[in-house]
């Protein structure tokens, strides 16, 4: 082969090169960006709200000391299931049986006294009759002439004194009355005082928490100062799901849904359940360590309906409320949501406008803004975009629930309707009306749904 002959070969293939490299960018440049499609059709929806919270029995109860002294007894155990009526523990008594004992000595005291000021009462009637017989002498005598007017003074200020006496001692009979009904209450606060010394379950339950140890003092809280609690016995046949719901969900979630409950110890697990509280008030959050606050939330209560083995109160859990359901409804995928800015008319209408240059590069800045027409006016649009002949086409809906992976649709397409769901960039960036070509993987799929359609 002469050297003349190599070189037109090669001319030959670089030209080949050239002309097959110019064809796949111009073939690419026509066709447009690759995407991917899905037709849309009919599925049933659920609508969730989860959050997380902690496990909570329904009914627990703090068992604090009414009395203070030493603990002299203690017969459970943290982790210890409990009968109704099952003695816990003592509180020493010797304190309160000193103060009984002082309590009934004052009563039989007073009962006393009150015997001591009747016999007083007693004389002083005595008295009184006395000093009015020992008066009416004397005004007989001084109707007569037979007496002095002193002695006739004397008489009736006798009779003023018995009279002031005997209501000094019926008083002194009234205030020892109330001493003893005064030590009578005292001391029934005593008896009842020693009565709770010892200390029984008041429920069927396990011992969640055991705060006090044989020998150790029991508080008796204030009104400043609470108290210590010595056990905590909870009920674990009914338990809660105590979660925090995101103020924007709460709107959805109502009594008596339905949910599943999902317990970070009980893996592999999932456990029935329903809404049965609802807070009116949010959680109080406080400032990160940003100094931002925390978003605001709300407790939301859901009762398990299942028994849940090994559980313990506080263990980590996830809830997924069912807020809403529909069946049968046409359906899109949620990636293939977007807004635009599109062009209406003072009356409403839809204009189509021409698909704008594509950039050829981040810097490439010669696109130009399209100004709004008269009488038009431009509003941000929630739609998607269909596949239709080779085009990709804005097609504005209206979307009702929202499923995990999809949106119900309650207007703008229908069944069978070609929607570009990806790649997320191009679903992005694209224009109404851009040329568009779906991806080999897409075309694969379309062929084989088609030759299945065809052949049922």
């Amino acid at each position: 082969m002469t050297t003349r002959t190599k070189i037109v070969i090669g001319v030959l293939v670089v030209l080949i090169g050239a002309a097959v490299v110019g064809a796949n960018i111009y073939y690419q440049r026509d066709r447009g960006v690759q995407v991917a499609t899905e037709a849309i059709r009919s599925r049933d929806l659920e609508a969730i709200v989860s959050a997380s919270g902690k496990i909570q029995p329904k009914r627990q109860v703090n068992i604090s000391a009414n009395t203070m002294g030493k603990v002299t007894r203690l017969a459970v155990e943290e982790g210890q299931r409990v009968k109704a009526g099952q003695f816990l523990l003592e509180i020493d008594p010797r304190s309160l049986s000193g103060q009984l004992e002082r309590g009934e000595a004052s009563i039989a005291a007073a009962q006393s006294g009150l015997a001591q000021g009747r016999t007083a009462v007693e004389s002083a009637n005595i008295n009184l009759d006395l000093a009015k017989q020992n008066l009416k002498r004397q005004q007989e005598l001084w109707k007569d002439g037979l007496t002095t007017k002193e002695s006739l003074e004397r008489s009736q200020n006798e009779l003023a004194a018995r009279e002031a006496d005997l209501r000094a001692r019926e008083q002194e009979i009234k205030t020892r009355e109330q001493q003893i009904k005064q030590e009578v209450a005292g001391l029934a606060t005593t008896k009842y005082n020693l009565s709770q010394v010892i200390i029984s379950s008041p429920m069927d339950g396990l011992v969640t928490r055991r705060n006090i140890e044989e020998g150790e003092t029991a508080v008796v809280g204030t009104m400043n100062n609470a108290g210590t609690v010595l056990l905590t016995i909870a009920d674990m046949s009914v338990l809660e799901a105590e979660i925090e719901v995101d103020e924007t969900d709460i709107p959805n979630v109502s009594l008596g849904q339905v949910a599943k409950v999902k317990i970070d110890a009980v893996p592999d697990r999932e456990f029935k359940g329903h809404v049965t509280e609802i807070a009116n008030s949010p959680i109080q959050t406080s400032t990160n360590s940003t100094g931002q606050r925390q978003a605001t939330t709300f407790k939301v209560v859901v009762t398990i309906d299942e028994q849940v083995p090994d559980v313990r109160p506080g263990f980590t859990c996830t809830a997924e409320i069912t807020t809403a359901t529909r069946k049968g409804v046409v359906s899109v995928p949620i990636q293939a949501l977007t807004v635009r800015d599109l062009l209406y008319t003072n009356a409403g209408q839809l204009v189509r406008e021409p698909p704008p240059r594509r950039k050829r590069s981040a810097d490439d800045s010669t696109a130009t803004r399209i100004e709004t027409p008269e009488g038009h006016t431009r509003k941000e649009t929630e739609g998607v975009f269909l596949y239709h002949d080779g085009k990709a086409v804005f097609t504005p809906l209206k979307t009702g629930v929202a499923g995990e992976q999809y949106f119900e649709v309650t207007d703008g397409l229908k069944a069978g309707d070609q929607v570009i769901t990806g790649p997320f960039a191009s679903v992005r960036e694209l224009a109404d009306g851009e040329g568009v070509r779906l991806q080999q993987n897409n075309n694969s799929r379309a062929s084989r749904a088609s030759r299945a359609t065809t052949t049922q």
